[in-house]
């Protein structure tokens, strides 16, 4: 897994953090689903690309809620 992005960088309005299998990291304002290779916003909320890395396989794994 490449590093996790430092929560100073990230926008006030973030509240979940997660990445894609393709190795994207992305944050979410709503708590994102789950579909075959990554996470996506169920059309409510804000969502923005935060960095990138490796591919992940372990990538169900890195869902996690900020603050």
């Amino acid at each position: 897994m490449s590093a996790v992005p430092d929560a100073a960088d990230l926008p006030a309005w973030a509240r979940w953090l997660a990445q894609d299998a393709d190795g994207s990291w992305w944050v979410y304002e709503v708590e994102p689903l789950e579909y075959h290779r990554g996470w996506y916003e169920n059309e409510l909320g804000r969502r923005q690309r935060v960095g990138g890395g490796e591919p992940n396989p372990e990538w169900r794994k890195t869902l996690r809620r900020l603050g």
